[in-house]
């Protein structure tokens, strides 16, 4: 069976069995990964585990797996990358918001930067962070900042979420260390500082238009903020009537926010000096440094760090035991939704790509005579709507686009065609991608809400930034 169908299939039956059946997410993402996982043929699987590195006998053992084994494999994966960091980002803000911290960040911002540029504050904030860390991390973080906005101006409530989205979203794919573009710079031989200096020009310009893009469609398709199972609306409105004096002081309020960012980031930079400055790592205190530096930087550590903070900070607002147990608790309950959610919808993303989609895109890309940076966008938005991953979706376009990747067969500098392909993994991400869960169910978007305010956002996003590449191409071809 012709993959493209089997795609075609599995998203209809997610769509169906949300939408008509009104099953849960988890239900319709699970029974879609299913059906695509029956519909793949044994000869197929074998060949897509050769296009992933297997010698031929571990691609037979691979496909001589039971179909429960490929699919509880597929959400293990995810689950393994995501779970811990969901759980103590959802303790994280939960601290926040109940202790108050969160507000105190808030009412701290306001008086810098007002009302009218909170939004401005959280988009330039969520594009800074995301260079160095990852999107889910950023947005993890932020989310409770955004929630505490809402409670005080709750028309522009989405506008804050989108502005969080907005901003992380494009450096996670344009903007080196992330892995993404780290990959595809490296992949054709384009200098780490020209990939660099490329995605923050091209990921301003489409930051802006992602700006502008919220601010009518906040207007258009305004959300309420919502109750969630960590926190409540009238919990959150009592905290924000709360004085000054009772809420945590700002320095601790910023800790659990900042220090993840701070350990990331360190650990990252840490990492690219080493590699690409020649850092002499022989003296037993760089190896040590380093060492320390890989252990509290691991996203999984650094996180598990930040939420010790944040649950001494709520400790010291909540004397009462019963209650900061019950926080804690239902921050987790809330969190184990989510990670079954988004495991699912990562299941769904392997067992699509087990199909052999990224292939048959390839083949059909070449059957259409399009410019090269048009044509990279194109193969990269195709298999990243196939499939759900940004960055799989980016390294698929790299493989098959790589071998003519240099100025005189492309009549322009390398860095235009990786930043084609990072614009590209920004188009269309949807229930298959486990980040769409997770900002759906921790800002309290249902799923229409979720494709208006991070599909639709996303998209046009990426195709803005083609249409910058492809102008800076023809003006400032560098060759």
């Amino acid at each position: 069976m012709d993959p493209m169908l089997i795609v075609l299939i599995g998203i209809a039956f997610v769509l169906f069995g949300i939408i008509v059946l009104r099953l849960h997410a988890f239900l319709a993402l699970i029974m879609a990964s299913l059906v695509v996982g029956l519909l793949t043929p044994y000869e197929t699987l074998i060949q897509f585990g050769i296009d992933a590195g297997m010698g031929e006998a571990e691609a037979i053992t691979f496909a001589d797996q039971s179909l429960g084994q490929r699919l509880a494999n597929a959400f293990g994966n995810t689950a393994a990358k995501i779970g811990i960091l969901i759980a103590m980002a959802s303790i994280i803000g939960t601290c926040l918001l109940k202790s108050g911290a969160a507000d105190r960040i808030i009412r701290s911002a306001l008086r810098i930067f007002g009302e009218k540029r909170a939004s401005l504050a959280l988009l330039s904030s969520g594009f800074t962070l995301a260079i160095p860390v990852y999107f889910d991390t950023v947005f993890y973080l932020m989310i409770p900042l955004g929630k505490s906005l809402g409670i005080r101006f709750p028309r522009n409530y989405s506008l804050y979420v989108m502005s969080i989205i907005a901003g992380a979203a494009m450096a996670h794919s344009l903007v080196p260390p992330t892995p993404g573009p780290l990959f595809v710079a490296e992949e054709i031989g384009v200098d780490l500082g020209m990939m660099m200096l490329g995605g923050v020009i091209i990921g301003v310009i489409s930051v802006t238009t992602g700006f502008l893009y919220a601010i009518w469609a906040n207007r258009q398709w305004g959300v309420p903020i919502r109750d969630t199972d960590e926190t409540n609306v009238a919990e959150l409105i009592s905290v924000s009537q709360k004085p000054v004096e009772e809420l945590p002081p700002l320095g601790w309020s910023l800790l659990p926010v900042l220090l993840p960012i701070i350990l990331i980031s360190g650990n990252t930079i840490l990492q690219v000096m080493q590699v690409d400055q020649g850092v002499d790592i022989s003296s037993s205190w760089h190896q040590f440094l380093l060492s320390f530096a890989a252990l509290v930087g691991n996203s999984n550590f650094a996180l598990i760090i930040s939420a010790v903070f944040a649950l001494i900070l709520l400790k010291k607002k909540v004397r009462d035991v019963k209650l900061f147990r019950k926080s804690v608790q239902d921050s987790l309950y809330n969190a184990g939704m989510i990670i079954l959610i988004t495991s699912a919808g990562g299941a769904l993303g392997s067992m699509l790509q087990q199909t052999g989609i990224g292939i048959r895109i390839e083949e059909l890309a070449y059957q259409f005579h399009l410019a090269l940076l048009p044509l990279a966008f194109l193969i990269t938005a195709m298999v990243r709507t196939a499939q759900g991953s940004a960055t799989v979706a980016m390294i698929t376009a790299i493989g098959v686009l790589g071998g003519i990747a240099d100025a005189d067969t492309l009549g322009f500098h390398p860095v235009y065609l990786a930043l084609a392909v990072g614009c590209g993994s920004k188009v269309f991400p949807w229930m298959n991608d486990s980040g769409f869960w997770i900002i759906s169910k921790m800002s309290g978007m249902v799923e229409l809400e979720t494709i208006r305010h991070f599909s639709f956002l996303l998209s046009l996003m990426g195709i803005a930034g083609l249409l910058a590449t492809i102008l800076f191409a023809n003006l400032f071809p560098m060759i």
